[in-house]
């Protein structure tokens, strides 16, 4: 049975699916509807015997500007506060869990957990006018989501730390010189690209690279859930700092923020 989204779109031809973030209008920035509709798409493929890739990508001018900052928070208890927080691990570890292979077809931007989207995925193709950061560190927050690992294992620990701990949009270039992504093409060229790749894994066995894939992934993801496992509780936290206060009030009134460490 097909499944109705209301900030996605799925669909279908032959054996490779495109999953397209569908949020032009907000820079398919990921509020809590588009991520429950990511992490439910992907888990739908596991019944999906016709897929044999899937495609990410963004509706609009961006993949993803990231979290969605206006997003309106409501009051929680502790308890479903901890458990809302981990909407964004689950939305990621579905992605990861998908059986057929995963290509990332990034244009513009792709920030903090749109850039988290990319590393939950096999295979990353940008534009050459792509860009892609975790900005979280400047809102006074740490990177969750479980990502932290992923993108570790791209460009290891160095490349990893100045990454995530300055913040810093990255150019498509240094991207593809760091192992971040896998190939960079020309903007027009960026569709066909993409499809040339996917159709490369329709036409491979699907049982063998699905078993490659699964054990590839369980050797280099295997102490994952053991440190990871506390990243939300660590968000809520740092949210709970001046720094953070101060973080969301200097990207809103756009200035550097002054952090003090409280």
């Amino acid at each position: 049975m097909k499944m109705e989204f209301q900030f996605i779109k799925h669909e279908r031809s032959g054996y490779i699916s495109t999953v397209t973030l569908n949020r032009p209008e907000s820079l398919n920035a990921l509020n809590t509807g588009i991520m429950e509709e990511l992490e439910q798409v992907s888990r739908g493929f596991l019944n999906d015997e016709q897929s044999r890739v899937v495609v990410f990508k963004g509706e609009g001018k961006h993949f993803s500007s990231g979290a969605d900052l206006k997003q309106s928070v409501s009051k929680q208890s502790m308890v479903m506060r901890r458990r809302s927080s981990a909407l964004g691990a689950r939305m990621i570890r579905a992605i990861t869990e998908i059986n057929q292979v995963t290509i990332a077809c990034i244009h513009g931007a792709a920030l903090g957990g749109g850039a988290c989207i990319l590393t939950a995925c096999d295979f990353r193709i940008g534009s050459d006018d792509c860009f892609c950061g975790y900005p979280e560190v400047n809102l006074g927050i740490n990177l969750q989501w479980h990502s932290l690992p992923l993108c570790v294992r791209l460009i290891g620990p160095a490349r990893a730390k100045r990454m995530i701990m300055l913040g810093e949009r990255e150019r498509a270039e240094t991207l593809l010189e760091w192992g971040f992504l896998d190939q960079v093409v020309p903007h027009c060229e960026l569709e066909e690209a993409t499809q040339r790749l996917a159709e490369q894994y329709v036409a491979q066995p699907p049982v063998a690279v699905q078993m490659i894939k699964q054990s590839i992934n369980a050797v280099s993801g295997a102490l994952d859930n053991a440190i990871m496992h506390m990243d939300a509780d660590q968000n809520i936290l740092s949210a709970m700092t001046e720094d953070r206060d101060e973080g969301m009030r200097a990207f809103f009134e756009k200035r550097d923020p002054q952090f003090k460490g409280n």
